[in-house]
């Protein structure tokens, strides 16, 4: 009976623990009018930066202070989705231009990326 006492005790105290665990990332509403720039990032981005921009092994993740307006500007964005851009803050080796995007596609995705970052308290 003593063993049982500790068993629901502790399952008690866990409880609130296990509730507030959820992450950030979960709770996020994206707007409707950022649906198609979350579908580009997804699609795009979203092997290498992480579906939530917490990054991968093949990537660095966006929400890293790093990628604040005030660092990595917009052009920043477009000119490493476009063009490419050399290793310089990690160590990933450098990033070739994403097969398919465009400048009209980054003109979607890139709000997307700066609300998420700003809804992560990036900025």
């Amino acid at each position: 009976m003593k063993n049982l006492s500790f068993y629901a005790i502790g399952i008690i105290l866990l409880l609130p623990l296990q509730s507030t665990s959820v992450l950030a990332s979960e709770e996020i509403e994206v707007p409707f009018e950022l649906g198609l720039g979350q579908a580009f990032y997804d699609e795009y981005c979203s092997s290498c930066h992480g579906l939530n921009l917490n990054g991968t092994d093949k990537g660095p993740p966006l929400i890293h202070p790093f990628y604040k307006p005030s660092h990595h500007g917009d052009e920043a964005f477009y000119r490493a989705a476009l063009q490419g851009v050399r290793q310089h803050h990690w160590e990933f080796g450098d990033m070739p231009p994403v097969a398919g995007m465009t400048r009209k596609k980054m003109d979607k995705l890139l709000p997307y990326v700066r609300y998420y970052q700003q809804q992560m308290k990036l900025y």
